[in-house]
């Protein structure tokens, strides 16, 4: 495989390695990354890259123009940590209890901020990029934050793009599609209320528990009964809650989980079948039922215009052969839906190697593949160039 990386990318190779293992041992969760963005201020400010801080608390925007075109474009790293204990008995490893970078967001950042040292020493572009740095992408949703405050009003990019680490895709290659490409993220509670009684006399009681039992298998229904075979949907209990000794029935239990959709039309579907199978079931087994659903992120889309420019550019690095223009959908989400709801643009897949060794995402045992880091860095380089050369068109 022949991989093309700029030689001022591979000098460097050490120091980005540095950073991303030094932002490892740091790891912030869900707009706390504060070490987080003071390290990724210092390193644009070092490149001369102009900076400004405080949005959804922690994020950042570099600001870096060239030459005199009119152009604008966003390239967005995602920067927080999950609430994981953290067991790879690596050098770097979090110095933070149960706090662990296990998504590779260090990797992200390290990449974009490679690429953004790069592009500010060559200035081999005509316009301006915009290097977003978000927070709280794990379940917080910074990028909704990030929009909600004006991020494209004040950095009015005509595109947007990110990158996400792939394990089981091997190092050097990459995937994008046009359309969906991650799953909406719905979540879900659900209160059942009964009446406690001793547990040797289970008939003066309404058992929750048995009704929770009952209810999950009649939710599970839904998506093998009432979806369309065609559409894609998963729903998953993750919690249960009921009880705290061994001879009483408890008054309530709870369930929570979450809910998958690519389409809009099933993702309603989804709400509305969920509640009515839960208040009707409980209802008639004699409990009331008290549902919460919320739809924290939606279904992450790329515009086919911006997909067919990011996958050019993974080319110019690795290669046709290499990228993947039809990977499946992943039902993982990803809060970089905000922006691509406010602006077009590509969200792609870069190969992190193999997954033996617990090389997961969310597992205790990942750890981001350091020889991505030049990897991402020239596709970044090379989409930005593309992107932005002279007489290049607007999409918009």
């Amino acid at each position: 495989m022949s991989i093309q990386i700029p030689s001022l990318l591979q000098e460097r190779q050490a120091d980005f390695r540095r950073w991303r293992q030094t932002l490892h041992s740091h790891p912030e969760v869900a707009f706390e990354e504060k070490f987080t963005s003071d390290f990724v201020a210092d390193r644009l400010t070092e490149a001369g890259i102009a900076v400004d801080r405080g949005w959804a608390g922690t994020g950042l925007v570099g600001t870096l123009s060239a030459g005199t075109g009119t152009r604008v474009i966003g390239l967005r790293a995602d920067m927080d940590a999950l609430p994981i204990q953290e067991m790879t008995g690596l050098d770097y490893q979090s110095t933070i209890p149960g706090r662990m970078h296990a998504c590779g967001h260090d990797g992200h950042m390290a990449m974009l901020l490679a690429a953004a040292h790069y592009l500010a020493k060559t200035r081999s572009f005509d316009g301006t990029i915009n290097f977003i740095f978000q927070p709280a992408e794990e379940n917080e949703g910074g990028g909704r934050v990030m929009v909600e405050e004006g991020l494209f009003d004040r950095f009015p990019c005509e595109q947007v793009f990110g990158l996400h680490n792939w394990p089981g895709m091997p190092i050097g290659s990459f995937g994008v599609r046009p359309g969906p490409i991650m799953a909406a993220f719905d979540i879900f509670e659900i209160v059942i209320q009964g009446r406690g009684s001793h547990a040797a006399k289970p008939h003066l009681s309404i058992d929750p528990i048995v009704i929770a039992g009952q209810l999950i298998s009649a939710l599970q229904l839904i998506v093998s009964r009432q979806v369309n075979p065609m559409d894609q949907a998963v729903l998953s209990i993750t919690q249960i809650r009921a009880g705290d000794t061994w001879n009483v029935i408890p008054d309530k239990a709870i369930l929570r989980g979450t809910v998958r959709t690519f389409c809009p039309a099933v993702q309603d579907l989804m709400e509305d079948r969920l509640t009515r199978s839960a208040n009707d079931l409980v209802a008639s087994l004699g409990g009331t039922a008290t549902v919460r659903y919320e739809r924290r992120y939606p279904a992450t889309v790329n515009e086919p215009t911006s997909t067919e420019q990011a996958a050019r550019a993974a080319q110019d690095v690795v290669g046709a052969s290499n990228v993947d223009r039809d990977p499946e959908p992943s039902m993982g989400a990803e809060d970089f839906a905000f922006m691509l709801q406010k602006r077009p643009g590509c969200y792609i897949w870069a190969g992190n190697g193999s997954e033996e060794g617990g090389r997961l995402l969310h597992n205790p045992r990942y750890d981001f593949n350091d020889d991505l880091i030049p990897i991402g860095a020239a596709y970044w380089v090379r989409l930005a160039e593309n992107l932005l050369s002279v007489g290049s068109p607007r999409i918009l």
